[in-house]
């Protein structure tokens, strides 16, 4: 098996307090992040050989972050080098990325500013048996868009394995096209499609019953999931497995389930629960790298499913963007919820 190759924006997260105590202590923390390389830290701390393809501008601090990743034992040899800055975002700590409150600064980065022509895919992709994208990148322009069309038609005709993550940022969608005009003509190419209900519906036109979302009723949800996976494979042939993620925040806590439908089956996770969470950033990140580690391992699907889904909310008590649980840390989260 070749190497897992993760495409996609490295971003600092930048987190001010709410209170503006930042102001008086001249302290911001910030992590090292972005959807994409998230899974890739994941897989590489979980002993699968994972590189990472991103642009960053050629100045001191993109080399103390290729060797911080080096240092993570990814594979950093694909980076385009090119572009004048490193994309940020600010989001106020314990906050959700799909939160009004997020601020994002990542126009004219060098990867907002990469062109298809700037990428060689066949060099890139050389050694790759599972290339890995988020609906993040067709989001910031048109250029993105296409360097996405281009990646996966070539890792396709490769035989290479595709997963996407349906994450449906609105802030991000700003240069005229709506991500059901985009997000389709991907999928096709896509081999594991993973989100959730309503992010299938918002990117890939596919109903989700009314006010479901009020019903707060795990039959009802699981349902939906089966109809909308469903729908997804009817619609993407190349498609093999469709995962769905349920996060409810309610006032007695996090309650955290996925599901994995392949071959007309719905999977179902164990159920998580939580009163208090640390950190929701790079949850559903942590969930598609375990997603993968699984499936390329050949294990057992609902082993993989639970295995992923216990990785997703092991990362809502990590205060980072990528998680630093083991695989050891993980199973025991797995024993403590049987």
């Amino acid at each position: 098996m070749g190497k897992v190759l993760n495409f996609g924006e490295l971003l600092l997260r930048i987190c001010p307090d709410g209170d503006g105590a930042w102001l008086k202590e001249n302290k911001l923390p910030f992590y090292v992040g972005g959807a994409e390389l998230n899974v890739a830290t994941a897989l590489a701390l979980w002993g699968i050989p994972s590189a990472y393809f991103t642009a960053l501008p050629e100045n001191f601090m993109a080399e103390q972050l290729i060797g911080y990743l080096d240092g993570c034992q990814i594979d950093t040899s694909r980076i385009y080098h090119g572009g004048d800055r490193i994309g940020l975002y600010y989001l106020p700590k314990g906050k959700d990325l799909k939160n009004a409150g997020v601020i994002y600064d990542r126009a004219n980065s060098a990867f907002a500013s990469l062109q298809p022509e700037n990428i060689d895919w066949d060099k890139v992709l050389d050694g790759i048996s599972w290339f890995h994208f988020s609906a993040i990148c067709p989001a910031l322009n048109q250029a993105a868009a296409d360097v996405c069309l281009a990646a996966v038609k070539a890792a396709s005709a490769k035989g290479i394995t595709i997963s996407i993550d349906l994450n449906y940022r609105a802030k991000l969608w700003q240069y005229g096209k709506q991500p059901i005009e985009v997000i389709p003509q991907l999928v096709q190419y896509a081999d594991l499609v993973m989100g959730n209900i309503w992010a299938a519906e918002k990117m890939l036109g596919i109903p989700v019953a009314e006010n479901i979302e009020k019903l707060d009723d795990q039959t009802t949800y699981l349902e939906q999931a089966k109809t909308t996976s469903a729908a997804i494979v009817e619609q993407y042939p190349k498609c093999k497995w469709v995962a769905n993620t349920f996060r409810f925040d309610q006032q007695q806590g996090i309650k955290y389930y996925t599901t994995l439908y392949t071959d007309h089956e719905l999977l179902v996770s164990k159920e998580f629960n939580a009163g208090q969470i640390l950190d929701k950033v790079g949850s559903g990140d942590c969930f598609m790298a375990g997603l993968i580690y699984g499936l390329y391992q050949q294990n057992q699907l609902l082993d993989t499913l639970n295995f992923a889904t216990a990785a997703a909310f092991n990362k809502l008590f990590i205060p980072s963007d990528c998680t630093t649980a083991t695989v050891a840390a993980i199973k025991q989260t797995l024993a403590d919820h049987d």
